[in-house]
């Protein structure tokens, strides 16, 4: 469910494209936008495990995630009035996007005390743990690639709209991966809320890419 609600992403990311470029959408994306938040509400309204908590964190990183590719294409916009090429290329993105991300990394890992656990693990001894963690490293950097090219030629409301395509299998996935209890009621409003998901990415391909 909290799939779906996350959608909610694309609506904060859009206001805060017009508010920080002054770009305004046209009709079809908030054709497309409308039909995220009846998404939204008809993946959430039957939710069975329904927790404040749970759905307080969720608003939180609805916003991170907003502020981190409004963040990230002013940074390339910035980059390219200060740089001497006028261009910051998708490699030195993805290095620094990373270099960022150590020291809240080692910062968490002293913490909570997760290199002695790390050091003293013994699936560090089974080879292959080594080649999915490797692959999983080469997958995270193509993604990381991918990620930042594709900002870079549309635009963060592009972006994120996009980005929605894998709630679809990955919300039936959870619930047959996880066992989540449902209804058939529950399960109308999941089928309910991907359908309009697909059917707003009909409507925003429908328009050129910013």
């Amino acid at each position: 469910m909290l799939t779906i609600l996350k959608n909610a992403t694309n609506i904060i990311t859009a206001l805060g494209e017009i508010y920080l470029f002054k770009k305004h959408q046209s009709n079809k994306v908030w054709a497309a936008l409308i039909f995220m938040v009846i998404s939204a509400i008809s993946g959430g309204i039957t939710d069975v495990s329904f927790h404040a908590v749970g759905y307080a964190w969720q608003i939180v990183n609805c916003f991170l995630t907003a502020a981190y590719s409004l963040t990230l294409r002013r940074v390339m916009d910035v980059a390219k009035q200060q740089t001497k090429s006028g261009n910051l290329n998708e490699f030195s993105m993805v290095l620094l996007n990373n270099l960022l991300s150590l020291p809240l990394g080692l910062s968490l890992i002293i913490v909570f005390n997760e290199w002695e656990y790390l050091y003293s693990s013994p699936v560090l001894r089974i080879p292959v743990f080594w080649v999915v963690a490797t692959s999983s490293g080469l997958l995270g950097l193509a993604i990381s690639f991918t990620s930042m090219w594709f900002l870079h030629q549309t635009g963060p409301t592009t972006y994120s709209l996009v980005g929605s395509l894998n709630k679809i299998p990955i919300s039936l996935a959870g619930i047959l991966l996880f066992k989540v209890p449902i209804n058939v009621p529950n399960l109308l409003s999941i089928l309910f809320g991907n359908l309009l998901l697909h059917k707003r990415l009909v409507f925003h391909f429908g328009f050129k890419f910013s």
